[in-house]
């Protein structure tokens, strides 16, 4: 590690990165994309050294985990029932991209909006196809590699299920429980459909016949400004939020009477 941090400065050495399109074909990436994010939004860190990640929001109403040791392994969201809600759960598939479980994850960072959530308009924004297959409704990115589902199980409840996967087989699937919340899922399909590259270092480029690379040289300090910017971002986000939160009045104020002495015109 040492080595490496000399190296920063004037006379640092670029490393060689590649941007990869379509990100759903990228692989699954650096999980510290999404741990450091949520650490720096106030999150708790449960994991332990050498294991699997585990995370608490701050409230303790929502757990992530991601276990690359089990099969078939991959991210696992839950959420416990409270007032606004039902219980409710996610799983990713391993090779799920981070900036794709990011747009799950980062969410769940932020206020609702107010605006009603729609999983489709992301998808329909960026020319997928959409369609009805009996109760099924599926869009499918234009390369034909991704794809969004909502079905009805046996006794009516809406099941989401998605993924990526390339014409050998190689990918990841998602699904989310009837009750997640929508403006996740919709957060989530819109990482989906961004029509972006992914970045990835060499040697962690998946071999693919679909997707389509190009190289890059970047400077670890690149990188490191990157990956603070985000997580600068973060902080201040929850700064503002904690900072809203303690300016508001707690006691309610007393409504107004005359005093003793006023008089009430007829």
């Amino acid at each position: 590690m040492k080595k490496t941090w000399q190296g920063w400065g004037p006379g640092e050495q670029a490393e060689q990165h590649y941007l990869v399109h379509p990100r759903g074909l990228a692989g699954g990436g650096d999980v510290r994309h999404i741990s450091e994010f949520l650490r720096a939004s106030g999150w708790r860190d449960h994991s332990k050294t050498g294991g699997p990640l585990a995370m608490e929001s701050p409230d303790r109403t929502v757990r992530i985990s991601y276990d690359p040791y089990v099969l078939p392994g991959g991210w696992t969201v839950h959420g416990a029932a409270t007032g606004h809600g039902d219980e409710w759960s996610a799983h990713l598939g391993r090779q799920t991209p981070v900036e794709i479980v990011a747009g799950l994850t980062d969410a769940l960072t932020r206020p609702r909006s107010a605006h009603a959530p729609n999983v489709w308009a992301p998808l329909q924004e960026q020319n997928w196809h959409t369609r009805f297959e009996g109760k099924h409704y599926t869009a499918t990115s234009p390369d034909g590699t991704s794809w969004m589902q909502y079905h009805q199980g046996p006794k009516g409840e809406a099941m989401w299920w998605t993924g990526a996967k390339d014409s050998q087989g190689n990918g990841w699937t998602a699904n989310f429980s009837p009750s997640t919340p929508m403006h996740l899922v919709q957060a989530f399909s819109a990482e989906l459909a961004n029509p972006d590259p992914v970045m990835r270092p060499r040697g962690r480029v998946p071999l693919s016949a679909q997707i389509r690379t190009w190289s890059v040289s970047v400077k670890p300090s690149q990188l490191s400004a990157w990956q603070q910017a985000r997580i600068t971002a973060a902080r201040a986000a929850t700064w503002a939020r904690n900072s809203a939160r303690t300016s508001r009045p707690r006691a309610t104020p007393r409504p107004y009477t005359p005093s003793s002495g006023a008089q009430t015109r007829r």
